[in-house]
């Protein structure tokens, strides 16, 4: 297989991770015989030192020509001084537009050897923590109309059937692989919008119907993820609420370190990263955890190129990294084995050759 990867190291630890992430992709790439061709791509924080714009023309051309990109993290405190439309973030929202990524896949799996780090009771961990959170990612309140009149701010909320029908089917696609369950969830005793999330959902359930559908409040979700999170498969949601809810689930693995996350759109062009930030505190001393984006580049792998088999031999070798007891510093517990950002990546190719 060819395929063409942009490739978007971002700002502080993103060049540290993405380069460990590269060295297990190309493991993959000799064991399999796979050519992947790499585009550097300047976006955020590096883009605007580089160019003065968060995402230049000549980075869009980038994006459009390849066949996924993976991002490490973008931005920091030094860009604070940025105007709104230039600070790096807005380049991750521009490339999802330019890319038409309207759904965020983000899994919340607590491996059983970090199940101590876990915030959980042990009663509760041990039931398990597997679940997927479906989050739009181009509609609702975020890409509303926003204005400030006087002493009055307003924010718009709005989302059309179509919208809410495309996501809601990459969530009952999504549960069809794995335990067969969606959990809506809204607040429909409040908002009209939730209110036709409903109905389009209740709709399209019936096009499933191996597929279990029930529908939950935002607010008893949030409690619900801390009380009992093996109760969910997949959730389903719309963008403030999921980004609200994915941090939270984020947290009930015990470290965000490990945790991959794609966005997808109608074709088979993607964007993977890894939830965390780009923690430019330690940016540069090898102590990041490339694990998150290592896992990216296994999503990406099953879900842009659908090579499955090589998506889980990166899952397993990152398995088996954690079995002999590795661990980089925000994962470390008493008798385990510490080791740098370098080290981590070096470790999982290990398991792989």
């Amino acid at each position: 297989m060819e395929k063409k990867i942009a490739v978007v190291r971002g700002d502080g630890i993103g060049p540290e991770i993405v380069g460990e992430a590269l060295k297990v992709l190309s493991a993959i790439e000799k064991k399999y015989h796979h050519t992947f061709t790499l585009d550097e791509v300047l976006a955020g924080g590096a883009a605007i030192d580089a160019t003065g714009e968060c995402l230049p023309q000549k980075s869009i051309d980038q994006l459009l020509a390849s066949d996924s990109v993976l991002l490490g993290a973008v931005g920091g405190p030094k860009y604070d001084s940025q105007p709104p439309e230039n600070r790096p973030e807005k380049a991750l929202l521009r490339i999802r537009s330019l890319l038409g990524l309207f759904a965020n896949i983000r899994p919340a799996v607590l491996f059983e050897q970090l199940a101590d780090a876990s915030p959980l009771k042990p009663e509760i961990v041990q039931e398990g923590i597997d679940f997927v959170v479906v989050r739009e990612l181009t509609g609702g309140i975020y890409f509303g109309e926003h204005k400030t009149e006087g002493d009055v701010a307003t924010d718009i909320m709005s989302y059309s059937e179509e919208e809410i029908r495309r996501i809601a089917k990459v969530a009952f696609d999504t549960a069809m692989v794995r335990r067969k369950k969606v959990t809506c969830v809204d607040k429909a005793n409040v908002l009209d919008t939730s209110k036709l999330w409903r109905k389009v959902v209740t709709e399209l359930a019936k096009e499933y119907p191996e597929v279990s559908l029930d529908f939950m409040y935002v607010d008893n979700a949030a409690m619900q993820l801390c009380k009992k999170p093996s109760q969910f498969d997949v959730i389903l949601t719309e963008n403030m609420f999921g980004d609200i809810l994915s941090d939270e689930a984020s947290m009930l693995t015990g470290t965000i370190g490990t945790i991959g996350s794609s966005s997808m759109g109608s074709s088979s062009v993607g964007m993977y990263e890894p939830i965390h930030g780009s923690a430019p505190d330690i940016a540069g001393q090898d102590l990041a955890n490339p694990l998150g984006t290592i896992l990216s580049v296994a999503m990406m792998l099953r879900y842009s190129f659908h090579l499955e088999q090589e998506a889980k031999d990166i899952e397993n070798a990152v398995n088996e990294v954690l079995n002999a007891g590795y661990r980089t510093a925000d994962m470390m517990s008493e008798g385990m084995k510490k080791v740098g950002c370098k080290e981590m990546g070096d470790l999982v190719v290990s398991f792989i050759s």
